[in-house]
């Protein structure tokens, strides 16, 4: 009783030292200790009974609308587990996996122009993601490093300054506001969600790429993740006011480099709408944990499936 105490004690330091400086970036948190308590002590706790049982490599799939906090909490699941559980953890981002932005302008010259905004499935280099995927769960492992992209210059950063993996991981956290999203059918293609599909891809060649892309390459991807969890937004309306204040994060950190404003941001998500809206309508039901988000941007609900 008394090393658990100690244990939750560090994990509590390490938890509340970790959102401190978030909240310097201007994220306001709610009930940090009931957070921790009643959200990620029993997420953490799930995931290593299944990791326990399987003794492999385990792939974390997190996935949610934009803004919706995906890399924060990725970040506090890995915590715990390092802290609790003493686990290695890995965790990465399925943005550092875009394609350079020469690599879309091309795709833009073969498919449709709006293959050079980054975002979509069929933007992302998915042969690197799945080599690297399959060189962290290697036995023999030898360290390599993963890319970094950088969102400021739209771009993937020079491999001097990609993320060196040492070890092998026990745990690999892979987030992404697309993890887990399945392909629709072709007959709900044809009706445009927005403007952005009614007037740039009329004859629905971006739309038909993109599903296309779901149902082979990222399916073959998403299908290694032993657990999902899916962050629920309440609406598209919070993910444009979340995107709007992750931007205002970004320009923080990336140290005053250029940034969208709120008129490229509505453009933006546009690309992402349709995608975004049919995982709200799926992913409650088909993944391992739901958190549910409120309007005001709090962990409203958790559910185990």
């Amino acid at each position: 009783m008394k090393e658990k105490k100690l244990v939750f004690k560090k994990v509590k330091k390490k938890y509340f030292t970790f959102i401190k400086k978030q909240e310097i970036l201007g994220e306001p948190f709610y009930n940090k200790l009931k957070q921790l308590n009643f959200f990620y002590l029993p997420i953490c706790d799930y995931i290593f009974k299944k990791f326990k049982n399987s003794q492999k490599t385990f792939i974390i799939g997190l996935s949610g609308g934009q803004g919706s906090g995906k890399s924060t909490i990725a970040q506090i699941i890995k915590i715990i587990l390092k802290t609790k559980y003493n686990l290695n953890v890995v965790n990465f981002s399925i943005d550092d996996y875009y394609k350079t932005s020469e690599e879309r302008i091309k795709l833009s010259k073969i498919y449709s122009k709006l293959f050079i905004t980054r975002g979509v499935p069929g933007t992302h280099d998915t042969k690197l993601l799945m080599s690297h995927i399959k060189k962290l769960k290697r036995k023999n492992f030898k360290q390599f490093s993963i890319p970094k992209f950088d969102k400021s210059i739209d771009d993937r950063m020079k491999k001097k300054n990609w993320v060196k993996i040492k070890k092998k991981p026990q745990i690999i956290i892979f987030e992404g506001w697309c993890v887990g999203a399945r392909p629709q059918s072709n007959n709900s293609l044809n009706k445009p969600i927005n403007r952005l599909e009614k007037y740039y891809d009329v004859d629905l060649t971006w739309r038909k790429k993109v599903n296309n892309e779901l149902k082979k390459k990222y399916n073959n991807i998403f299908r290694l993740l032993n657990i999902l969890i899916y962050l629920k937004v309440p609406n598209f309306k919070s993910v444009l006011k979340w995107r709007i204040l992750q931007e205002k994060k970004l320009k923080i950190k990336s140290k005053g480099k250029k940034v969208m404003n709120e008129f490229q941001i509505k453009k933006f998500i546009m690309y992402y709408e349709r995608i975004t809206k049919n995982m709200m309508k799926d992913l409650g039901k088909n993944s391992n944990i739901v958190i549910r988000l409120d309007q005001k941007h709090r962990l409203h609900s958790l559910k185990f499936n």
